[in-house]
């Protein structure tokens, strides 16, 4: 009879556990797919965030942001060119327009450099990486990708779909007449670059990568990081939900499988105090490149970040140096 009665409560305790578990499931692939869709659909900063006013919040509000994830805001168009620029404008196979400033430096050009920002950023964040190819000699072209700066579309896929804005400048450059045309992306831009030269057999003179992530899952970590939850699960689920909810896988989605097909001069950049992209990540992806010209320079101060305006002598001299042995 004892014997009976701890079998019925091992097996109620059993069952208990299997309802505790299936609901934590349930409950952080819910939190998850919220994330995944919060993260994917930037939104326009409210006057609170454009004036730095903390936003008043009660206990449950602040209880489901913590379960639904931040919400995540563009960055504002605040800049424009010092110099003269042409707007241009494309449209992707969805439809979405897509924005872009191109312009000519006062001599004759050597080239032309395409430029392509972060997440959330815009182009004129990299002004300064713009005026300073411009300043030697360099056509720019700063491009804006779908749902960010002037461009439209709801959604990013952090550098997935967005390789389309990448070929479609390409193209234009190329359709000019370019013969010389070098791609420089930072972080998700970066990842962008790399993907378009494998989907598309794109063929630059060279490349400049800046803090590109290792994959998708990574990037998600890595914001796991900076919220302080724990990687694992937080990047697997997150990571399945914004592939499940924008049409592709986003295990797949991983920068060392597009670095293998990069055979042109890279010149790839780290900052080794960025919390955002691990070391090891930038070294996986620059050893997974095949091109017998490439170099990887790091930068020991530095964060996430423009590397310009962190170390300008340092990175003037390695990107002067780069583009100088280009032909």
């Amino acid at each position: 009879m004892k014997n009976v009665k701890v079998k019925r409560r091992l097996r109620s305790f059993l069952i208990w556990t299997l309802w505790v578990l299936l609901v934590q499931f349930v409950l952080i692939n819910i939190s998850a797919a919220l994330y995944a869709h919060k993260l994917t659909h930037l939104q326009d900063p409210t006057p609170e965030i454009l004036t730095n006013k903390p936003v008043s919040r009660n206990i449950f509000s602040k209880t489901w942001r913590l379960f639904a994830g931040p919400v995540f805001y563009r960055q504002p168009l605040k800049d424009t060119p010092g110099f003269s620029f042409t707007s241009l404008q494309w449209k992707t196979e969805s439809k979405k327009n897509i924005n872009a400033w191109y312009a000519k430096p006062e001599s004759e050009a050597k080239g032309t450099v395409i430029l392509f920002h972060g997440l959330t950023s815009n182009k004129g964040q990299v002004l300064d990486e713009a005026a300073a190819f411009r300043a030697w000699g360099y056509n720019v072209l700063l491009t804006d990708t779908r749902s960010h700066g002037n461009s439209t579309g709801d959604v990013t896929t952090i550098g997935y779909k967005e390789s389309e804005e990448v070929k479609l400048a390409y193209d234009h450059i190329h359709s000019t007449g370019e013969k010389k045309i070098i791609l420089w992306g930072a972080s998700m831009g970066a990842v962008a670059v790399m993907k378009a030269i494998t989907d598309y057999q794109l063929q630059p003179t060279g490349i400049i990568i800046e803090m590109p992530f290792l994959s998708l899952q990574s990037h998600l970590k890595g914001r796991a990081r900076s919220l302080g939850f724990p990687s694992q699960p937080f990047g697997f689920f997150t990571t399945f939900w914004i592939g499940v909810e924008n049409g592709f896988n986003g295990f797949g989605f991983k920068t060392a499988r597009y670095a293998k097909n990069i055979h042109c001069p890279v010149l790839e950049q780290y900052g080794e105090k960025d919390e955002a992209v691990l070391k090891n990540e930038v070294e996986t992806v620059f050893e997974a490149i095949p091109s017998a010209d490439k170099k990887l320079v790091l930068y020991e101060n530095a964060v996430h970040e423009s590397f310009l305006r962190k170390d300008p002598v340092t990175w003037k001299k390695e990107v002067e140096t780069f583009l100088e042995k280009l032909k």
